[in-house]
């Protein structure tokens, strides 16, 4: 990363769609080329996984599969898997907003539609493509496609019922650690921990006859999963001939409710039932008092040691086949996280435990060799997460929207960087966008960016724009929102508040030659 760059940051759910949610088609095409307009080097998405309940990147129902829902529809009539005839009527939704439930009713309808085209396909080497990439993803696809299987069964099947001895047995042995509404979440969203015993701790035999016994279903995962690497593999080859480099994003935790918990329950701090022991979380900072409790099981490092961290080469193998750089979240972990006892309210009862250091990261180059990788190296940090970061050479990041408010020596102004290698943000997605930020922020705040900036705020967003750009990061890298002089109504993620999140779309029309003259002008301007 020694080259200067620039770039967006955007997740193809915020790309224009008539059909609800961003898709693999067109419009990244489009983006891309927009891109390449005002002469960008980098597009930064979020984790592309299966998202679980709650529509997070972050939580998803496997690291390794990616998400159905951004499956272009347009794409599957040009492969005659569906028809004109099969879309000329859908719903109204909106263009600035994702309505995740929605888009979930409108689009799985004709996803199996699709599918029960493709079982009549004849056509040898689209067949050989599909039975190559079952075979070549096996070690995953087999496991998630039965997970994600199992859970609609289950879920259809408990639909209608209430207080079955199932139930009962469930909430009693969950009712010291969760909330009754929690229990039910789990027990009718069918929670892996939850169904019948057998299949839930994998018994061979179970396995087994939930395989045959759910095997169109299984296949028909198998079949979104293989339209969703081809038509990503294609957005990404586009990009990179564009010159344009894709940074991905992987979250250090996984979801307790996972193919990856299910499947390889050694890997995590679970006991005999499958209920995490701890929790991670961060505790109290700069985006909540009480701490922001993730919930998510932690890792058991040391059988993780002991497998020589395979599990995780494969993890980040698998990324980098989708992206060219890897940014890791919450990369402090691997020196210590932040363990809270399962069952807590919040993240505030938690301690400091000791993560993998870079051992992990050396098991791993040894049979992946070099790796492009960012740390994601934010909120409450030690010297040690410094030194882990710098002995392997990871670059860091920084956030303009946290530099103006601590006086003249904080860390993330521009004029105290030391170095070159990380990247500066105007605000990630866990920020407001930087109007919204700006509209917010106290008097005294403003008044020392002006000064520091020499500027009047009236044009905010593409002042810090040009500080980004300015900086002797090596990366500047500027929310989509920030481009488009968008507000609060536009961001992304508010951590610690459960709803409303993930939802951002843009209109197509905003993406203007104007905003496109104006980056490449900057980026012409700063050498990037």
């Amino acid at each position: 990363m020694n080259i200067r760059k620039s770039g967006i940051l955007l997740h193809p759910t915020s790309l224009p769609s008539k059909y609800g949610i961003g898709e693999l088609g067109k419009a990244a095409i489009d983006f891309i080329d927009f891109l390449k307009k005002a002469n960008q080097k980098i597009w930064q998405i979020l984790p592309l996984g299966h998202t679980s309940f709650g529509d997070s990147p972050y939580q998803s129902f496997s690291t390794f599969a990616g998400n159905p829902l951004l499956i272009s529809i347009e794409k599957l009539i040009e492969d005659n898997l569906l028809d004109e005839n099969d879309i000329e009527a859908f719903p109204s939704f909106s263009d600035t907003k994702v309505d995740y439930g929605k888009a979930i009713d409108f689009k799985y309808p004709l996803f199996r539609k699709a599918y029960s085209n493709f079982k009549m396909i004849k056509d040898k080497k689209t067949l050989s493509e599909y039975n190559i990439f079952c075979k070549k993803n096996a070690d995953w696809l087999d496991d998630y496609c039965l997970f994600i299987s199992l859970k609609n069964h289950f879920i259809e099947e408990r639909k209608n019922t209430w207080e079955t001895p199932e139930y009962k047995a469930y909430k009693k042995a969950n009712s010291d650690t969760q909330t009754e509404n929690t229990i039910n979440d789990c027990f009718y969203g069918a929670s892996w921990n939850s169904w019948p015993e057998d299949i839930a701790q994998r018994k061979k035999a179970s396995v087994e006859k939930w395989t045959r016994r759910l095997k169109n279903e299984i296949n028909f995962y198998k079949f979104l999963q293989y339209k969703f690497f081809e038509q990503w593999n294609k957005i990404k080859n586009y990009a990179n001939e564009n010159g344009i480099e894709i940074i991905g994003d992987i979250p250090i935790f996984v979801a307790a409710d996972s193919a990856d918990t299910w499947s390889n329950p050694k890997l995590f701090k679970l006991d005999a039932k499958g209920y995490p022991t701890e929790v991670a979380g961060v505790p109290p900072d700069y985006f909540s008092e009480t701490g922001q409790l993730w919930g998510n099981p932690l890792y058991d490092w040391s059988y993780h040691e002991k497998t020589k961290y395979d599990w995780w080469a494969k993890r980040i193998k698998n990324t980098l086949n989708l992206v060219d750089i890897v940014r890791i979240d919450h990369f402090r972990a691997f020196d210590s996280y932040w363990s809270i006892p399962y069952g807590s309210e919040t993240a505030i009862k938690g301690e400091w435990k000791k993560g993998p250091g870079a051992k992990i990261f050396k098991a791993i180059e040894k049979s992946l060799g070099n790796l492009p990788i960012i740390a994601e190296d934010l909120g409450d940090l030690n010297k040690e997460v410094i030194e882990l970061r710098d002995e392997l050479g990871f670059p860091g990041m920084k956030i303009l929207q946290f530099a103006f408010g601590d006086g003249s020596k904080n860390e993330y102004l521009p004029h105290n960087y030391k170095g070159t290698n990380f990247i500066v943000y105007t605000g990630t997605h866990d920020n407001d966008t930087t109007i919204g930020w700006y509209a917010q922020t106290d008097d005294n705040t403003k008044n020392y960016l002006r000064r520091v900036l020499n500027i009047s705020g009236d044009d905010i967003a593409w002042d810090l724009i040009r500080a980004a750009f300015a900086s002797t990061a090596d990366t500047a890298v500027i929310p989509l929102q920030d481009v488009l002089c968008l507000d609060s109504d536009a961001r992304m993620n508010t951590p610690g508040i459960p709803g409303g999140n993930w939802q951002f779309r843009f209109k197509e029309e905003l993406l203007t030659n104007e905003k496109a003259e104006g980056l490449a002008y900057f980026t012409e301007l700063y050498n990037r």
